[in-house]
């Protein structure tokens, strides 16, 4: 596939500022994106060997809420001129006017210094590393660099959404390990089918945009083969931390059922000509993240509960 370069041209923003509100620098966070990052941030927690101060635990998850929260705020400023033009997204607060572009920047910018200078003093600097890694990733090489520039921008961008399982495993631990690198995978190869099935009924926003997301460049048919080829990828892997002692038959039950359920998915949207399989596969995708994540937490906390 041949990547298409779009022009870096910023969009006008027209809105006249208005008085912010704290609903809309809440917003800045992108608060739904931010819950599943928390979750999958607290799994590496608690499926990580050794124990780790609740104090410190609860610090751990903060920071991780507020880094990430952080990087979309930067992510809103920068992409604020595509963002006005975008059925889904013209009316978040910089789109409209209700909050003054360089205050947004600086809100993310003070946050995210301070949730990984949090994270380094009070819990460890791996942890802290990693966390700014992942925002890094999120602001320059996805947002900055690649959103505007590929239609890989999803595959190679989503790192960044898959670091928060190694950050909660750094923070109890203060390393990195092959259990940690198996569950950001796990989240990296779930990211292109998940935003993908996105990205095929928001085409039309896309294309306006001038973002080079796959179906505007491949089509359809081209985005929907890749789909199910990550999918099956993601079958096995999804089994991978059974495979290394991490995870029980509880999880590797659910991880073969709920894997075979999104390959189905793409199955569905590969043969519809309509959006509404693809809209299926988008609110089922995130059910399946939080569900293999929440039997890693519920198999561990029954484990330990019994031994």
């Amino acid at each position: 596939m041949t990547d298409t370069t779009v022009t870096d041209t910023k969009l006008p923003v027209t809105s006249q500022a208005a008085a912010a509100s704290a609903a809309d620098y809440f917003a800045l966070l992108k608060p739904r994106v931010m819950t599943l990052v928390v979750f999958t941030g607290f799994a590496g927690l608690v499926v990580a060997p050794g124990h780790l101060h609740p104090v410190l635990a609860l610090t751990a998850i903060l920071c991780i809420a507020v880094g990430a929260g952080a990087a979309g705020a930067i992510n809103m400023w920068y992409d604020r001129d595509i963002d006005a033009v975008m059925t889904r997204t013209r009316g978040r607060p910089l789109p409209q006017g209700r909050i003054e572009p360089d205050d947004a920047l600086a809100f993310g910018v003070v946050l995210s210094v301070g949730a990984v200078l949090l994270m380094g003093l009070a819990v460890n600097w791996v942890a802290g590393a990693l966390l700014a890694l992942a925002s890094a990733f999120y602001v320059f090489v996805y947002t900055i660099w690649l959103k505007r520039r590929t239609p890989q921008n999803i595959v190679i961008g989503g790192a960044a959404g898959a670091f928060p399982p190694m950050i909660g495993w750094a923070a109890v631990t203060g390393d990195v390990a092959l259990s940690s690198v198996l569950l950001f995978l796990l989240i990296f190869m779930w990211t292109p089918p998940h935003f993908w099935a996105l990205a095929l009924f928001r085409s039309g926003d896309y294309q306006r945009a001038g973002v080079p997301m796959l179906p505007v460049v491949a089509g359809a048919a081209e985005t929907k083969r890749q789909m199910l080829v990550y999918t099956l990828l993601l079958l096995p892997l999804a089994v991978a931390p059974w495979y290394v002692g991490l995870a029980g038959p509880v999880y590797l039950t659910g991880a073969v059922v709920l894997g075979s359920l999104f390959v189905a998915c793409a199955i569905r949207v590969l043969c519809d000509r309509t959006d509404r399989s693809a809209k299926q596969m988008f609110g089922f995708s995130i059910l399946y993240l939080f569900l293999l994540f929440a039997l890693l937490i519920g198999e561990r906390i029954v484990t330990q509960a019994f031994t």
